[in-house]
């Protein structure tokens, strides 16, 4: 057999070193007869541990006949130190597949906008990586929206309403807010009931801004919660503060 057939005993005992280990599973990866050795060698592994570190070929036979045979102690110590090996080797694997994973889940919400030149020339436009608002992307594909602007305080709100199952989703758009504060957008029922549908919390800089010196305060906050409440059992939606001050009312 080739080299690599003969690293699964090493491999299931979790003694390779990484770049071996890496070698072999890459071997692993598209050889059936390793797959089949190394699932029979996985239920040996106390006997192979209590082996793998003795001198000679390795096998019980040759075991029994070493003049200097390890107590019963000693092979305990070896097996432990071979499984606490291969633990921090699952270990190690499980973290790197999981911020693999992570990379892979996060891919698809970064997405590559052209922002045309300020200048009336024949500039060309400037590519920048934007993340993805999936709460914008709801907000922009729900037809159903109502909108108020609070003569005193000056914020607007627009709210896109979606019938489910389960009661309704809310996706605000809030502009004109200035920070910092902790908000939350309510749901007022025509019985009277109030819930939260969704809070969160503007920055120093706010949202929505028309004359913000950066791009990010003039940008329009986005964020989506839901109700219980059927959408003609609403009455009104209330932006207001923790400290109970009401920013905007939309009227359902």
């Amino acid at each position: 057999m080739p080299n690599e057939h003969e690293t699964v005993g090493a491999y299931a005992l979790g003694i390779l070193d990484d770049a071996e280990a890496t070698a072999f599973e890459a071997h692993l990866a598209t050889c059936e007869w390793c797959a089949q050795q190394l699932d029979e060698l996985a239920g040996m592994e106390p006997m192979l541990a209590a082996l793998a570190d003795l001198p000679g070929a390795g096998t019980p036979a040759i075991g029994e006949s070493l003049s200097a045979r390890p107590s019963p102690r000693v092979v305990e110590k070896l097996v432990d130190e071979v499984a606490e090996r291969r633990a921090r080797k699952r270990r190690r694997n499980f973290y790197m597949v999981a911020a693999a994973g992570a990379l892979i889940v996060s891919g698809p919400f970064v997405a590559v906008a052209t922002t045309g030149g300020d200048g009336g020339g024949s500039g060309g436009g400037t590519n920048r990586t934007l993340a993805a608002n999936p709460a914008k992307e709801a907000f922009d594909r729900t037809s159903d929206k109502i909108s108020a602007t609070d003569p005193g305080t000056k914020v607007s709100a627009t709210v896109a309403l979606e019938e489910k199952a389960w009661g309704t989703q809310a996706v605000l758009e809030l502009k004109n807010v200035t920070g910092p504060q902790k908000c939350s957008l309510i749901a007022v029922g025509k019985n009277g009931e109030r819930e939260t549908v969704t809070s969160w919390s503007v920055p120093d800089w706010g949202y929505g801004l028309p004359d913000a010196k950066s791009d990010k305060a003039r940008q329009p906050l986005y964020v989506h919660g839901g109700a219980a409440f059927e959408p003609n059992e609403i009455d009104h939606f209330e932006v207001m503060t923790f400290d109970g001050k009401r920013l905007v009312e939309v009227d359902a």
